[in-house]
């Protein structure tokens, strides 16, 4: 099909709208980045103030001879186990191979419990969906991503209402948290968490890390209720952590993904303008001819 001058202005003027919308889109990821990453930036203290908690915990459990780290020992007989999975992935397209890597992922290691009396999985993010499917796990729950840093308490509260519902009405004995985590410019990596029950190395050395002071505080209430509190902050702190950290990395992999749309739709722009011009001149030229030739023909 032969292209004239005005179909090659029309889509040039499409690839152009198409040219401005995937700058906003960059922009907006951009823009999402930033504020994800001062989320997680602002839970450093906050998490540091939770595991000091523990520590002090830990240590008068473990002068008072009865070690909290026995307490949160599990079984390693998974065909004993009901997992309690949940995996973050997103609403929104256009972010490369973010939901497919974050579900192989947990679908790999999920193998090593396929002999579990059950496995209920939540999924977080509508466009995960399609890659969880066609698994043996039942999808009990999909929750909606937030859209800005402020809403993510939101989510989190709806999450740990399910894990007081797997606990007290499925029985579930263990619950693992599936996300991808920033790693280095746009890249990101899997990750994996257990949420439930505490995990016993983590415990272990944070009863063996040194106090920063000289003197441990010591506990003036019950330790059991102390305890229930604890793992309350931590499970919130561990969710919000989680949520940034993949909405982080999803809009990194959307930027990445706009960059390079960006560089082929400006390639597209530079080849469309250079037919449009050569057709242009070749008309010009016609025309020229056409003059030349009828005053040569009244001469």
């Amino acid at each position: 099909m032969t292209t004239t001058p005005e179909s090659l202005k029309s889509t040039i003027n499409s690839v152009q709208d198409l040219y401005s919308v995937v700058k906003t889109m960059k922009a907006l990821a951009a823009v999402s980045i930033r504020q994800y990453e001062e989320a997680v930036k602002s839970l450093a203290q906050y998490n540091r103030t939770v595991e000091m908690g523990f520590q002090i915990l830990l240590h008068q459990r473990y002068f008072s001879g009865q070690p909290l780290s026995l307490n949160f020992k599990e079984t390693l007989d998974h065909s004993q186990t009901k997992l309690g999975v949940i995996v973050l992935g997103s609403d929104q397209g256009l972010c490369g191979q973010f939901n497919e890597q974050i579900a192989q992922y947990a679908k790999n290691h999920l193998k090593q419990f396929s002999g579990s009396k059950s496995i209920l999985l939540a999924v977080v993010g509508s466009r995960l969906l399609p890659y969880l499917k066609n698994t043996t796990y039942l999808i009990t729950e999909q929750f909606t991503l937030p859209t800005s840093a402020i809403a993510i308490n939101e989510t989190v509260r709806d999450l740990l209402l399910l894990l007081d519902n797997w606990q007290e009405k499925e029985k579930i004995s263990k619950i693992i948290l599936f996300y991808n985590h920033p790693s280095s410019g746009a890249s990101f990596c899997s990750l994996h968490q257990q949420l439930l029950p505490l995990d016993h190395q983590w415990l272990l050395s944070l009863e063996q890390k040194r106090w920063p002071a000289s003197q441990v505080p010591t506990l003036m209430i019950n330790w059991q209720e102390l305890l229930s509190e604890l793992i309350s902050q931590y499970l919130f702190v561990s969710l919000y952590r989680a949520l940034a950290a993949s909405l982080t990395s999803e809009n990194a992999s959307r930027l990445a993904a706009m960059q390079s749309a960006q560089k082929n739709v400006e390639e597209r722009l530079e080849d469309l303008n250079s037919q449009y011009r050569r057709q242009r001149q070749s008309a010009i030229t016609s025309e020229l001819l056409d003059v030349v030739a009828g005053f040569e023909a009244l001469s």
